[in-house]
């Protein structure tokens, strides 16, 4: 695709990558047969093919409306167009910066910028979300049912502390931690019995995600830096990786390196850190898990997070795993479309999402599964709402069969 970027765009470092990654495109329009709002809603500026020529639109001079960032809004960066895309197009890199102009140039109401703004204020900080949704599912009892909350209890109980020759950091999330607390224990519990010890770190509260996909770039790559200070003196202390049970955490923290590749200072640990970087799963399959195998054959639907099958890639290898260890996995149509989760999606854009979660439940349930297994907490969350089959992290069920 050809660029007419004006040279005080190109002569930064976003206006360079944005310029690379558009000559990339050959406009085919293989990521529309892959895209879930160009499926849904069949607008050709709601597909990948059509959001990059808003951007470069937006890029070569054309100011933006509230409109070009309502269709920018709507992707869900789920990564499936960049599966799919035979040039190999860095979708999601052009759509971070393409947002981020349109962002700047664009007035949101003040609806949408509170919405937002409190969205952020509040996920970003573990303390603040634990004291507030504590304080909601106490009003449950003069709340609509269908504004209702669930407090999760812990059914693991913290593993006594024991000390393995194998340690690795773990990074326990920002609202993980409140809304699913046995998915960190079970992950203490599988890694304890295969002999890793894990270290949790209090400064880490978040991966930095949440702010950069709500447009704050500059908060995010602070809190990116702030990670980074924190792990850096334990990764020569015989830590052989930094670990998330959450694939869309994961991805974010396997992308330090991009996100921080222009900065002098911290360029050099960013790619160091991405590097350590590995999925829970990663760490299990590269171990001796035989004696992890269940006595019974468990009926699953598994439900691959996109960051995790377009993003991480290890959708197959965690299906396979489960398969060894006796679990019983069910077909599921359509495994490579998004569960409309995607971080704050299901609450920016609630009717997309809520079409996108009725279509995964459906195929996810038409075996009549036991339990449905997922990799992370957005698409346990959403998945379980109005679904009677139990929704659960695969490594509690793992966890589960332990002793």
């Amino acid at each position: 695709m050809q660029t007419k970027i004006p040279k005080k765009i190109l002569n930064t470092y976003a206006g360079q990558k944005a310029d690379k990654i558009l000559r990339s495109c050959v406009h085919c329009g293989f990521c529309t047969a892959t895209c879930p709002t160009y499926q849904l809603l069949g607008d050709e500026l709601d597909s990948p093919r059509g959001r990059i020529y808003l951007i470069k639109q937006m890029l070569e001079g054309e100011a933006p409306s509230r409109k070009t960032l309502t269709h920018l809004d709507r992707c869900l960066t789920c990564r499936s167009c960049e599966i799919t895309c035979p040039s190999g197009v860095k979708y999601t890199q052009l759509l971070d910066i393409g947002r981020k102009v349109a962002e700047d140039n664009t007035q949101r109401t003040i609806f949408d910028r509170t919405k937002r703004n409190v969205l952020h204020w509040v996920l970003k900080n573990p303390t603040r979300f634990n004291l507030l949704y504590t304080l909601a599912c106490k009003l449950n009892p003069i709340l609509p049912a269908k504004l209702r909350l669930e407090q999760a209890k812990a059914n693991n109980t913290p593993a006594e502390s024991k000390k393995h020759s194998r340690k690795v950091l773990l990074l326990q999330g920002c609202v993980q931690p409140t809304l699913q607390p046995n998915i960190n224990l079970a992950t203490e519990k599988v890694l304890d019995h295969i002999g890793i010890e894990i270290t949790t770190l209090k400064e880490i509260q978040c991966c930095g995600a949440l702010s950069y996909h709500l447009n704050k770039h500059e908060q995010a790559l602070a809190t990116f830096r702030r990670n980074i200070d924190a792990w850096w003196p334990y990764i020569n202390d015989s830590h052989e990786a930094i670990v998330s049970n959450a694939s869309g955490c994961g991805i974010t923290l396997k992308e330090y390196a991009s996100y921080l590749e222009h900065d002098p200072d911290y360029a050099a640990k960013a790619k160091k850190i991405s590097a350590m970087v590995k999925d829970v799963s990663e760490l299990i399959t590269e171990s001796d898990f035989v004696n992890l195998k269940q006595t019974r054959n468990t009926k699953v639907a598994f439900h691959a997070p996109c960051t995790l099958q377009h993003g991480l890639r290890l959708a197959s290898k965690i299906e396979q795993m489960l398969s060894q260890l006796g679990f019983q996995l069910v077909p599921v149509t359509d495994s490579h479309i998004c569960c409309g989760s995607a971080g704050t999606y299901s609450i920016l854009q609630p009717k997309l999402s809520q079409q996108l979660k009725q279509q995964k439940i459906a195929n996810l349930t038409n075996q009549s599964p036991e339990y449905i297994l997922t990799a992370n907490i957005g698409c346990q969350q959403q998945l379980q709402q109005g679904n009677p089959i139990p929704v659960k992290h695969w490594i509690e069920l793992i966890a589960d069969n332990i002793s």
